[in-house]
């Protein structure tokens, strides 16, 4: 047997320890989301606790490796060579597509992802033997591939998104008009039985998901099986005494409540999913060592359809590598960010992260107008006191996206709907209830306000979508991998190795820099802010000067390049600025202490800041525009008028970035000084071309693009010296005594 298929294995080996990288910090969201989102503990302490779960779901693992040995096709009909290709096939399918939504910051599933990467692969492999085979077609396709798993999967996504996201909305919405925003005081009383139940939930969520297979057939489990309601009644019970005497010394028991969710969901998804990660390549393992025995490549791999427990110690060494990539993954954290920026109380950021879509619109008009008839039915007395249920109030003073509450019911939930679709065997999968879950929970406590409802909605349906895409893009990854590595041989082998290991490297090493500055700027305080300003402005102003002049002079020379150039970097230099426009609330909260006039002369540079960009990118887009049009150049009269505007403009612009430099504002007079001329220099160049057009002297496209230039130049000078001004006063009142704001 050639020594490729040791090379192979080894592949594979590797393979597992990424494919486990990049699944846990997938997954990951699932079970730590609601503890991060509520600030239940530290992130010490949550990843401690999900932790302890994951390596107890490891070493009890259901051992569901027969998905990946026999769930989507037959291995009796495929040789060992064949099945080796199909395995690679699907582990680089697998690894490529879960890093790409990894990058994305999206969550999708791991058990679609590995199911359409076994289908699409496996159907490869039974294309290349159908047409090897003279007395086979397309017919014969069903006797080698198990279809009916696939459609369980579809059925699951459209079923977890509708129940998980209408039960999320409905527990979360009653247990807020029971407990409301303030819930302290009625908590005190009722919180342990309440809290009794969700963790009955739990506990009922962990037995029969997470450990189901250790404790199938004990005769306690058969017993609770048969008494299940007496059963959870007692459960409920004595968690509920359990909590309440807890409850009295003062400890709080919703942090309890939270943390055993966690657990319990690491436990599941470490026992259930792990199948998702090392499956192919332990059956890869298994596949070779039978063959490794005969010697023959080409032997019938029959044998797969024998199930065998996977080695205990290669579940033990799985739950490490799962463990060590909990505590280090900085995606894990991106993916989380996405479900909680679309969970969170606040109202901010959802904007410019998501945007808007005609869809999303339209389905707040009609909610809004739903709203209004139900409001016309409802009693106002009745209306205000609901109202009040949900007037949102951080009594916790946690700063948290959502306060225990929230978190309690969506771990609740989630735990709820997947053991009772365990015990009921009906698929559902565990990314899509927790996420939805979410979702529909921060829909009922009103999170989803006018000002963001409808760039969330675009959010949720842009991951929904995603999670459709998830099917369709690993079954067509997996196929073309699957047909290039069966017909390509060696060299297709080869090529791919290197591809998807640049992918890895690349995502996962080289951007680390990217993501530390991301880190910075989150961590940054209120000197990093002022300075981060101050530097922005410098480097604007420095941009748009040379922005300005290549334009000028590129429409001078009719180069369309370097117009195309110019737009790109005008553009983004507006969409950073209006970035941190759009940021503005955060910041201003996190410079509460300063005085309002430094507060206002903040807003005041901004705003400047956005507009003079505006400008410069209403100059560079109708130039470029016009070159590329191939419209004619402009005449020698608007070229040499143009110049000499050019001239004063960079003077201007010179003295400018100098004060912004230097942070030395003596010679602001003398701007407004240059100013003045400028704008007196461009009323005249405006009444030349105007005389020229009465005297049809002028090309009607040439006068219009050398008006909006005019004008446009006017525009971005003023806003620039109107910078300069609020910039001097910012920085002077950030030197002088403040009146604190309370």
């Amino acid at each position: 047997m050639s020594e490729i298929y040791t090379v192979i294995v080894g592949i594979l080996g590797i393979l597992a320890i990424s494919g486990l990288f990049v699944g846990v910090t997938n997954d990951a969201v699932n079970f730590l989301n609601s503890a991060i989102g509520s600030k239940a503990a530290s992130m010490r302490v949550i990843l401690l606790v999900a932790s302890a779960g994951i390596l107890i779901g490891v070493i009890t693992s259901s051992g569901m490796m027969e998905v990946a040995r026999n769930g989507m096709f037959d291995p009796g009909l495929f040789t060992f060579h064949e099945v080796m290709m199909l395995y690679l096939g699907v582990m680089f399918a697998n690894i490529i597509l879960l890093d790409l939504y990894n990058s994305w910051g999206l969550p999708t599933s791991t058990t679609v992802s590995l199911i359409f990467c076994l289908l699409g692969s496996a159907i490869a492999v039974s294309i290349y033997k159908i047409a090897g085979d003279p007395a086979q077609g397309v017919s014969s396709l069903g006797q080698y591939i198990n279809t009916s798993r696939a459609m369980g999967i579809v059925s699951a996504i459209l079923l977890s998104v509708v129940i998980a996201f209408t039960c999320g909305t409905v527990v979360m919405y009653i247990s807020r008009v029971i407990f409301s925003f303030r819930y302290t005081a009625l908590f005190s009383r009722y919180g342990a039985i309440w809290c009794g139940a969700s963790l009955t939930a739990i506990i009922y969520f962990a037995v029969f998901k997470g450990l189901k297979t250790v404790l199938a057939g004990h005769d306690f489990i058969q017993t609770v099986d048969r008494h299940l309601a007496a059963a959870v009644l007692i459960c409920w019970t004595a968690c509920s005494v359990l909590l309440y005497v807890i409850q009295r010394f003062r400890i709080n028991i919703l942090r309890i409540t939270i943390l055993s969710g966690t657990f319990a969901l690491a436990l599941a998804f470490a026992g259930n999913d792990l199948v998702n990660f090392i499956g192919v390549p332990v059956a890869g393992f298994d596949a070779y060592s039978i063959a490794h025995r005969t010697g023959d490549a080409s032997m019938l791999m029959g044998a797969l359809n024998e199930n065998v427990p996977a080695n205990f110690l290669v579940l033990l060494a799985a739950g490490g590598v799962m463990i060590a990539t909990l505590w280090t993954s900085k995606k894990s954290m991106h993916v989380s960010a996405t479900e909680l920026s679309l969970s969170t109380q606040s109202d901010e950021g959802s904007e410019q992260q998501y945007g808007s879509s005609f869809f999303s619109r339209t389905i707040v008009r009609a909610a809004l107008n739903i709203n209004a008839g139900v409001e016309r039915v409802i009693p106002r007395r009745l209306r205000t006191a609901i109202a009040k249920r949900f007037e949102y109030e951080d009594i916790e003073h946690s700063g948290a996206p959502y306060d225990m509450i929230r978190a309690t019911v969506n771990l609740t939930t989630s735990a709820l709907l997947i053991a009772l679709a365990t015990s009921l065997k009906l698929p559902l999968s565990t990314t899509y209830v927790s996420f939805m879950v979410a979702m529909g929970s921060s829909l009922a406590d009103r999170a989803w306000g006018r000002e963001s409802a409808v760039y969330r909605i675009s959010g949720v349906m842009t991951v929904v979508a995603g999670w459709f895409v998830t099917a369709l893009g690993g079954f067509l990854i997996a196929f073309v991998v699957g047909l290039a590595l069966i017909y390509g041989g060696i060299p297709a082998f080869v090529l791919i190795t290197l591809l998807c290991g640049y992918m890895i490297v690349h995502s996962n090493f080289l951007k680390k820099n990217k993501e530390a500055a991301a880190t910075t700027r989150r961590a940054e305080t209120n000197e990093d802010i002022i300075a981060g300003l101050r530097d922005e402005v410098c480097s604007t102003m420095e941009n748009a000067t040379r922005i300005y002049d290549r334009t000028l002079i590129a429409v001078f020379k009719e180069n369309r390049k370097v117009l195309r150039d110019m737009v790109k970097e005008s553009n983004d230099l507006f969409y950073q600025s209006r970035e941190r426009k759009y940021t503005l609330l955060p910041t201003l909260r996190k410079l509460q202490g300063g005085d309002v006039n430094t507060a206002h002369y903040y807003v005041q540079v901004v705003d400047y800041l956005n507009e003079m960009t505006k400008a410069l990118m209403h100059i560079t887009r109708p130039a470029f525009e016009h070159i590329d049009n191939n419209h004619e150049g402009l005449s020698m009269e608007q070229t040499r008028d143009l110049m000499s505007i050019n001239d004063d403009v960079e003077t201007i612009y010179r003295r400018i970035n100098q004060m912004l430099r230097e942070g030395d504002f003596s010679e602001i007079e003398t701007v407004l000084t240059l100013r003045d001329q400028l704008f007196e220099s461009i009323a005249e160049a405006i009444k030349s071309e105007l005389t020229r057009i009465n005297e049809a002297r002028s090309n009607t496209k040439a006068s219009m693009l050398y008006l909006t230039i005019l004008n446009e130049t006017k525009n971005m000078v003023l806003q620039s010296r109107n910078l300069l001004k609020s910039q001097q006063y910012f920085l002077r009142h950030r030197n002088e005594p403040k009146n604190w704001i309370k």
